[in-house]
């Protein structure tokens, strides 16, 4: 996913991005942590997707922590 994607979706759909891209983050920490992750580049990847998205969040002040919660 690259910035103009990013900037092109609509508020819930950063916020479900986000959520998604946190869940998968955790499940590659996780492999990676156990021996199971052969491709380790993927991890860096969605490390940097997160980081896009919340950038995005912040800029169009998405309350990410109201949202989050419920």
């Amino acid at each position: 996913m690259n910035g103009s994607e990013v900037n092109g979706l609509d508020d819930q759909d950063v916020v479900d991005r986000l959520k998604e891209a946190r869940s998968e983050h955790f499940n590659l920490r996780l492999k990676h942590a156990t021996g199971e992750l052969e491709n380790t580049s993927r991890l860096n990847g969605v490390r940097r997707d997160v980081a896009r998205l919340l950038t995005v969040a912040k800029q169009r002040g998405i309350d990410l922590g109201r949202v989050l919660r419920s």
